[in-house]
């Protein structure tokens, strides 16, 4: 494709644009979930222990984790369609080929290492495409893109619970199909994607000019260390990932021990309340925040604190409850306020650093807070044991009010100094 971006072209490109990307990122989050839906069909084909069944989700966390800063810094060097399209492509051949596995090994491998290291390498480039186009409506095209991942979580998860129950289709066992499935449909669409999208070039501080000399491999590396607010958002996104694994990873069993739910039952009420509020909330915040960050810099920061401390009660609430009914309504406003912050996650970050170095710093954000969040579903699992799960679940309320504090601090002291007006 040129490189060239006629303006005529540019309103209407920056809106497809999104369009190609939502549905990547549908693919990126709601892969990631078949294995966790249908694990015990998966762990009965196998025969083999929760352990090793474990194993394969802790290597796809240590390699995404692993990955992430080394994708954000590919992606500010070399062309970011292709970031996209090669990513898509490696993760969806991962899933693809998972559902032909014939043992644990050959999951590991491929829904483990392959898969998590295309996971990583899509992010960060589809993050600075997006902030780089939507010079206006930043925080609503990011929002939108989020939304993927609520719809991804759902859809995937549903199908593949659905197909996992049943024996046998045919010559396959019913829980390879949504791995060929969703794996198939995202090999199409990263050839597609290859013909749809432009081949956008980087952007200097004067956003009207394109870049045509090198970044420098060292700033890249440590353009989140000369920044102290955008640490403090990679802590504060730490402690909502944490969050996020405990409560995905245990909230149904939450549901099962509490209010004797059959499996299915717990799986889909897990997420439906959640992420609906969620996807209301993310919409609500990005179009909000756009409209004020005209005339309010510190808006975007100030969206994260309210999605931190607002969402905290219900947190707790949720999971205090003998009541069913209040206990879903704890986890859709759990959701809006979760959508509050995750519309302005990235959008915030972009805020305090230079767009050259946009996608360097979403990696390293994304590595930082996996490696906080990864430890969430061992520590919850040991507090179900010590404890009683409430127990577990109520903790995450702190994590909330930390990530919220942390963010505070960072809007209060840091962010005038750091602040990037491109």
């Amino acid at each position: 494709m040129n490189d060239s971006f006629p303006k005529k072209y540019a309103d209407n490109y920056k809106w497809f644009l999104l369009l190609f990307l939502w549905v990547a990122f549908f693919l990126h989050q709601g892969t990631r979930q078949i294995y966790n839906a249908i694990l015990p069909q998966i762990q009965e084909a196998f025969d083999v222990d929760s352990v090793k069944m474990g194993l394969v989700g802790s290597v796809f966390t240590i390699t995404y984790g692993v990955c992430a800063p080394l994708s954000g810094v590919a992606s500010d060097f070399l062309r970011r369609k292709w970031m996209v399209v090669l990513g898509l492509l490696i993760f969806c051949a991962g899933i693809f080929i998972s559902g032909w596995a014939s043992g644990i090994g050959v999951m590991l491998v491929f829904y483990g290492l392959l898969n998590g290291a295309g996971q990583a390498f899509y992010y960060p480039a589809a993050c600075s495409l997006l902030a780089q186009l939507h010079e206006h409506t930043r925080a609503t095209a990011l929002a939108i893109h989020q939304t993927a991942l609520y719809a991804g979580i759902v859809i995937c998860s549903c199908v593949s619970g659905y197909f996992g129950d049943i024996p046998s289709l045919g010559s396959l066992s019913g829980w390879r199909v949504p791995f060929i499935l969703f794996g198939g449909v995202g090999i199409v669409w990263a050839v597609c994607l290859m013909f749809l999208m432009r081949d956008t070039p980087p952007i200097c501080k004067d956003t009207s000019k394109h870049v045509s000399e090198k970044a420098s491999l060292k700033d890249a590396f440590f353009v989140m260390f000369r920044k102290p607010s955008a640490i403090m958002l990679a802590l504060g996104f730490g402690m909502m990932v944490y969050v996020d694994c405990g409560f995905k990873t245990w909230m149904p069993t939450f549901l099962q021990d509490k209010f004797g739910m059959d499996g299915a039952q717990a799986a889909f009420n897990a997420v439906i309340w959640h992420y609906a509020g969620a996807f209301l909330g993310v919409i609500i915040g990005g179009r909000f925040t756009d409209w004020l960050s005209q005339t309010r810099k510190t808006v975007r920061f100030e969206a994260n604190i309210v999605g931190f401390f607002f969402g905290a009660p219900f947190i707790y609430m949720m999971s205090a409850t003998s009541s069913e009914a209040l206990c879903f309504f704890a986890m859709f406003f759990f959701g809006i306020f979760r959508g509050v912050y995750d519309s302005n996650l990235f959008a915030s970050l972009f805020d305090v650093v230079a767009p050259r170095y946009r996608a360097s710093a979403s990696g390293l954000m994304l590595c930082f807070a996996f490696i906080i969040g990864s430890t969430a579903p061992a520590v919850l699992g040991w507090m179900r044991d010590e404890f009683g799960m409430a127990s577990g679940i109520a903790s995450l309320a702190v994590f909330y009010l930390a990530g919220g504090l942390i963010i505070l601090f960072a809007r209060n002291i840091f962010f005038k100094r750091d602040y990037e007006t491109a």
